[in-house]
Order: C-alpha cells, then structure tokens, then sequence
C-alpha cells in the first residue's frame, strides 16, 4: 500500500492569493516604501536571510494587536483551500500550512473558514506597548537563514512515512523544493525550480491543485486495492 502524502503549503501568495504580511508591514511600518524596497533587494540577492528580513521590517512595525487583526480582516484564502483539505484529509493524508509569515494573522483566516484546527507552522509576532516583536519557535530546525526553513519540515514529515508535497510561490519556499517529492508551484517558484533542475508542476491556485491531487489519488487506488 502506498504511503499517505503530506501537503505543505505556504500561506502568503499560496493559502491566500495575496501576500498578507507584506501587506501588514507596508500598513504599519515607519521606514517608508524605499526601505522596504532595499531590505528586499538584499534579501532577494541573498545578503540577507528571511529571519534577518523578519526582523529589520518588524524593527519598524508600529501598531498594536487589535489594529493588525482589524487590518487583516479584508483578506480571504483561496475558496478552493476548504474543499481541497476536506478531500485531502477523507483521503488519510495529511494538510499542513508551512510559513514564513505570522501565525496570528493565519490562524484567524484560517478560523474563517472553518479550518481552524489545521495545522499551522508559522513565525509569531509579540505587541507590546505599540510595537512588534517576531519570534521563531522552529528557528532550531531552521537552515541558518530561515525564521521558519520549510525544508526541515519536509524532512520531518518525509521521517513520519509520508510522501511530501510542497505548495508554494516564492522565494521563501526553495529550501522546501529542493527536498519535497513533489512541487506544485506558482509564481516565481517555478522560474527558480526550472533554472535548478527541480521538477516542478504548475498550480497557479487550488482548483489547480484539488485537480492534481485528484490525479495522484486515482494512480494510487490500484495500490490501496480501490477497484
């Protein structure tokens, strides 16, 4: 029989169609459009790391709890994510949100559409007396430079029995590629995948994905003896 599949999906770009917390730190930040531009000029170019951007964008963070979660309520998840972890999960495998974004912000989306016991493996963000302070509770699995390294999470559940999935977009997600059995991307992750040799798929959202995992379930049934 074969075994189950983990699906690692990113949320920023992926879960959600737009990149939530970039857009919660353009809301709040005091440094202006050009500094955020430079930190992810250098971020982009590998001068800097992901916790190192997390944490230069956080230094000029000014707002408290209740103004960050009134902000993020304007934003949706993709209206496919819900049924596709639904099949997924009638399926025996496993869902799992994998991000380099805040769990605050995730888990309150994620809540909305009644996903709110999904796993979710994310950074966090502290607010104290009109500040924002990120913390990184998976730093110690982490490759050195991720707040949160999808790759190490794509090793855990790969020593779990589980064949992987990453779902992804960005640049955040490539430790994951690297590793994960298979890699449905979007955005400039699949630009990056094919200049590294990296097999990767198409999903540009989760019908897409719903579609391939659908595909992947009927080539297993002859092994799991389904007629």
């Amino acid at each position: 029989m074969s075994a189950p599949r983990a699906w690692l999906c990113d949320f920023d770009g992926t879960v959600a169609p737009v990149d939530v917390g970039a857009r919660l730190m353009r809301r709040f930040s005091t440094g202006g459009e050009d500094r955020h531009a430079m930190l992810e000029a250098r971020w982009r170019c590998g001068e800097m790391g992901h916790r190192a951007l997390t944490e230069a964008e956080c230094s000029a963070l000014r707002c408290d709890a209740d103004q960050a979660l009134e902000f993020i309520r304007e934003f949706e998840i993709d209206p496919n994510f819900a049924p596709f972890v639904r099949e997924s999960l009638a399926q025996g495998d496993a869902v799992v949100v994998v991000s380099e974004g805040f769990d605050f912000y995730i888990r309150a989306l994620l809540d909305g559409a009644g996903l709110g016991d999904l796993p979710v493996a994310a950074n966090r963000l502290r607010f104290e007396a009109g500040r924002a302070i990120p913390e990184f509770p998976f730093a110690e699995r982490s490759c050195g430079r991720c707040g949160n390294c999808k790759g190490a999470h794509v090793a855990d559940w790969k020593t779990r029995g589980y064949r992987t999935v990453l779902v992804g977009d960005g640049f955040s997600d490539r430790c994951a590629a690297r590793v994960a059995d298979v890699v449905l991307g979007r955005g400039s992750l699949l630009a990056w995948c094919a200049s590294h040799g990296i097999e990767a798929r198409g999903a540009s959202d989760f019908a897409a994905v719903r579609h391939i995992a659908r595909k992947l379930q009927r080539a297993d049934a002859p092994e799991r003896g389904v007629a």
